[in-house]
């Protein structure tokens, strides 16, 4: 029994390496897109990115009840179908007629991803042990940020010579290919046990997870980390085609190659936890990512790209912080708690990608500077509020002793 346990880790962690990049890959696909877009559409920036948050907004909706239903059905088989979906829906979208069409079909291509993340970390803390499951989750989410950079990289330059619409098809191949790769490999649940579909039951468990100061604090941090991260992402396509800078799509797009840099921060999440805390650890997640946009705003191109790799690198770490301690936390209805965070998630993707679009307009980027700031201040308020209130406990479980 012992000798099977390490392949059976190791099938894990790449099948839910391989979804995760199908599921990046494929709910941000527009992004590296929106000036081509915008322009084929003549809309502006603020009407192109709907393409982005109309999926975010998708998934938002739709994580709550397919969690629920994961519950009933297994969470590997929410995650085939979810998948199998959102790739149908991939192969359709290229051919949208209109942005309206577009919108559309995005929205439904999100609510079919939400199946994804609905199940995957509910599936790691059933299969691996706490010590494990943290590194797994960490895995996961690098397998997001890989997802995440292919799909923008690969996009921008099949758009520089054949089209935006040729680069979500080439999105949509990348997608099938990911999600055979993880049905492949994906072990069989061992550890899950079918419950029926109960509705009190179930909002029962929302009602217990959001009646908890500590989830609650979790969920909010989720939500400003996006923020901030999808109003930079969102917008720095059009800051790189426009003046100082006059990149062409393909080298805009290559920004995202940045993402490399998220894989390798949220991998480390197990050790920097063990050394920091997780308090320590979201502090030193905010502060890079707040350095980071410091530097962009410097009208220099090399020092706009230190600043995307240091608000990669500190996003990617503190989500997985964050993402990884909902698991920890929820010891019953860990598939309703997950499924939560990720809804706080992605309406903190469509705020950030919505409103930072906004903001650049009318503002730009000094304004969706100042915009993510003050998101990651919150965040910074959140944590230390919930490093005076563990202090506040210890003493107080001191003196009862």
């Amino acid at each position: 029994m012992n000798d099977e346990r390490p392949p059976s880790r190791i099938r894990i962690n790449l099948a839910l390496f391989a979804i995760g990049l199908a599921t990046f890959a494929m709910l941000f696909s527009t992004q590296a897109l929106l000036p081509d877009i915008a322009a084929a559409f003549a809309v502006g920036a603020d009407a192109s990115s709907w393409t982005v948050s109309a999926a975010t907004i998708g998934l938002a909706v739709a994580v709550l009840p397919l969690s629920a239903l994961s519950e009933r059905f297994g969470r590997r088989r929410m995650m085939t179908v979810s998948v199998g979906v959102a790739v149908a829906l991939a192969l359709v979208i290229p051919f949208a007629p209109d942005l309206g069409t577009l919108v559309a079909l995005r929205a439904l291509q999100g609510a079919a991803i939400a199946g994804i993340p609905a199940s995957a970390v509910a599936y790691l803390s059933e299969e691996l042990d706490s010590r494990a499951t943290v590194g797994a989750v960490g895995l996961f989410i690098a397998g997001n940020s890989v997802g995440g950079m292919v799909g923008r990289v690969l996009t921008g330059w099949v758009s520089d010579g054949f089209g935006w619409r040729a680069a979500l098809a080439a999105v949509a191949v990348m997608g099938l290919v990911s999600a055979v790769v993880y049905r492949v490999l994906l072990p069989r649940s061992r550890n899950f046990r079918p419950a029926p579909l109960r509705p009190r039951v179930l909002l029962g468990a929302v009602r217990a997870h959001l009646s908890r100061p500590l989830l609650l604090r979790l969920y909010a941090i989720g939500m400003l980390l996006m923020s901030a991260f999808s109003a930079v992402y969102t917008v720095i396509g059009f800051r790189l085609v426009e003046e100082p800078f006059g990149l062409s799509a393909g080298l805009a797009g290559s920004v995202f190659v940045i993402y490399l840099v998220g894989t390798g921060s949220a991998s480390a999440t197990g050790p920097m936890i063990e050394r920091l805390g997780r308090r320590g650890a979201l502090y030193a997640a905010i502060t890079t990512v707040s350095a980071g946009l410091l530097l962009t705003l410097s009208d220099q191109l090399a020092l706009v790209l230190i600043g995307m790799v240091l608000i990669t690198g500190g996003f990617f770490f503190g989500h997985a912080v964050a993402s990884g301690s909902v698991s920890r936390a929820a010891t019953e209805g860990r598939a309703q708690a997950s499924a939560l965070y990720q809804v706080a998630y992605y309406l903190g993707a469509s705020l950030g990608g919505t409103t930072g679009a906004v903001i650049y307009h009318a503002a730009d980027w000094s304004g969706l500077v100042a915009f993510a700031l003050t998101a990651l201040l919150t965040t910074a308020g959140i944590t230390l509020y919930a490093t005076g209130r563990a202090r506040a406990d210890r003493r107080a479980s001191a003196r009862l002793a």
